[in-house]
Order: structure tokens, then C-alpha cells, then sequence
């Protein structure tokens, strides 16, 4: 849970406002960037998911909750970054991506921004050992050095996992969705969206920069907190929990990641003057050919549980 010994603390806003929002930029001029995030699940007891909330002094969605992630970095895509990955190749990475080539930096960027932004580390002892286990204190006190030090130099998070000893858990990181900030913010992106599952032996802790608090959360109680204007988030976030809440279990969610194919593709349709998660347009709704294909652009990959949606 959060560090707040207040309850009705539970979403206020933290920080300043952005000293990077202004007008003064040529939206049609923005470069659209690479980027990727991931939903670490856990059932704790019943499934919840983290959630991080942004500094409202960011110059992309400040104050909003979000998953972990970041841009691709080049970094992410080297000979080097692809060496530490377990459970993946490049060529299945990008066949699965849909792209030439590279797709494995999607992998590493998320895996980095997650240990960034949350302390979480998914990674195994070699190639096939345990997921590291942060209960030993002076291991935990190891990798916290380790993370100071990536936050100041993001180049050197490759390095430390090959001189740890250590795989990236590559198998157990699932894609599922793929959204474009559509045109008008200073900054967007192309984003990767991927499911895993948390580590035992491992706490989450924001690093109080970039994101100011961090919340496990139950799908259901996240859009319900969105919908009474507690919890700001974009629509991708939004579309994200409401598939997330079709699931009853961490093993039904992930299993649902795992078997998925570019055959099961949804595309996120908006509708037209609606507020909420209710502007969301699925091609299963009836009025699906009514929305609009072109105001925000997204397409998930991540069939639906057995739960009923929130």
C-alpha cells in the first residue's frame, strides 16, 4: 500500500503543476517515440494490480496514475541487452510486435523501467533459476545501491544484470496491447503494453521522482475511483483495467496473455461525446461501428476472463 497514514489521502495530488504544459509547440511537429509498460499482477488475496501515480510536475500525464514503463532507450536495443534476456529471441519478439526487427528492446525497456520506477527487478539467477528474492536484507540493500545507480545512468542497467548473474525473465513478460498518444500533447508515444506477474520475496516502492506514490488495486475499485474523478488516467490505462477486470485469478490473466495472437486483435474504437471509461468501444458492443476509428488508436491483444467486466 501507499505511505500515507491518512485514508482519505488515498488519490490526492502531489507536486506542482507542470512547468513543461504549454501551447508554445507545433503539435503536427511532435516525434512520436517508442515506449512500453507493463501490469505486474498479483493476488493479494484476490487479483490487484500496481499502480504508480505521476508527478504532477511531469511534462507527460502529470498526476495521473499509470503502470511502469518508459521510452525505448537505444541502449534497450543492443547485441548486449538482447544477451541477458531469457525466453526470448529477437526474431520472436519482433514477429510478435509485428515489426522487422528490435522488438526485444521492448523487453528490456520495460524490465529497466520497472526496476526505475518501482524497485521490482523480474529476473531469474542464470537463465533457468529462481526469480531473485529480495528478502535478504543485504541483498535488498545490494540492488536499492543498484537502482540509485540506474536512475542516474539508465545505460548501465544491462551491466549490472550480466554482472549479477542474472536473466531477465523475458518468458514471463506478456504483450498485450498497443496504443498511439494520439496528436496534441508535447510529448507521444507508441506504446507496448505487457502483463507479468509480481515476484515473491520483492516490495514495490516508487521512486519518488517520477512517480510519487504507488497503490495495489483491484481493477473493479480502480475504474470506479476514475469514474467518480478520483483516479486520473488515459484511455489506454482505462482499456487496460477494464480487460483486467474480466479476469477472477493471476493464472487465468496470464494464461489469457500467454495463448493470445495477433488473431485475437481487438481494436479500440472511441465513441462519440462520452466522458469516462464509458467513451471505450469494443468490436463485440453494438454500437461499435458507430465510434470513431480515428481519435485515439489502440488494439489489445489479451482475450477476455471469465469475470464479469467493471
Amino acid at each position: 500500500m501507499t505511505n500515507t497514514n491518512d485514508p482519505s489521502d488515498r488519490w490526492v495530488s502531489t507536486g506542482a503543476s507542470s512547468p513543461g504544459k504549454s501551447d508554445d509547440y507545433d503539435p503536427t511537429e511532435v516525434a512520436v517515440r517508442t515506449a512500453a509498460t507493463v501490469l505486474i499482477l498479483d493476488e493479494r488475496p484476490d487479483l490487484h494490480v500496481l499502480m504508480l501515480k505521476r508527478n504532477a510536475r511531469s511534462v507527460f500525464v502529470g498526476d495521473m496514475w499509470v503502470f511502469p514503463g518508459g521510452a525505448v532507450d537505444p541502449d534497450d536495443a543492443t547485441p548486449k541487452a538482447d544477451a541477458v534476456v531469457a525466453g526470448r529471441t529477437d526474431a520472436e519478439c519482433s514477429a510478435e510486435l509485428g515489426i522487422e526487427a528490435g522488438g526485444i528492446a521492448y523487453w528490456v525497456a520495460v524490465l529497466r523501467e520497472t526496476f526505475e520506477e518501482a524497485g521490482v527487478l523480474i529476473a531469474r539467477h542464470g537463465a533457468h533459476g529462481e526469480i531473485i528474492d529480495f528478502s535478504d536484507p543485504g541483498v535488498a540493500s545490494r540492488y536499492a545501491a543498484h537502482r540509485d545507480v540506474v536512475n542516474a545512468t539508465e545505460s548501465v542497467f544491462v551491466d549490472i544484470v550480466a554482472q549479477e548473474g542474472l536473466a531477465l525473465d523475458g518468458a514471463g513478460v506478456h504483450y498485450v496491447a498497443n496504443w498511439v498518444t494520439p496528436l496534441g500533447p508535447p510529448r507521444r508515444y507508441d506504446t507496448r503494453f505487457f502483463v507479468t506477474a509480481m515476484p515473491r520475496g520483492q516490495v514495490p516502492l516508487h521512486d519518488n521522482d517520477e512517480a510519487v506514490r504507488h497503490e495495489w488495486v483491484r481493477a473493479a475499485d480502480a475504474l470506479a475511483a476514475s469514474e467518480a474523478g478520483e483516479m486520473i488516467m488515459m484511455t489506454p490505462t482505462l482499456s487496460m483495467l477494464q480487460r483486467l477486470a474480466t479476469f477472477s485469478s493471476l493464472d487465468e490473466a496470464l494464461a489469457s496473455a500467454a495463448s493470445a495472437t495477433a488473431a485475437v486483435d481487438e481494436q479500440i474504437r472511441i465513441r462519440f461525446n462520452v466522458e469516462g471509461h464509458g467513451r471505450i468501444a469494443y468490436p463485440a458492443d453494438a454500437d461499435y461501428e458507430d465510434s470513431s476509428p480515428d481519435t485515439e488508436n489502440g488494439m489489445l491483444r489479451w482475450p477476455r476472463g471469465s469475470a464479469r467486466s467493471g
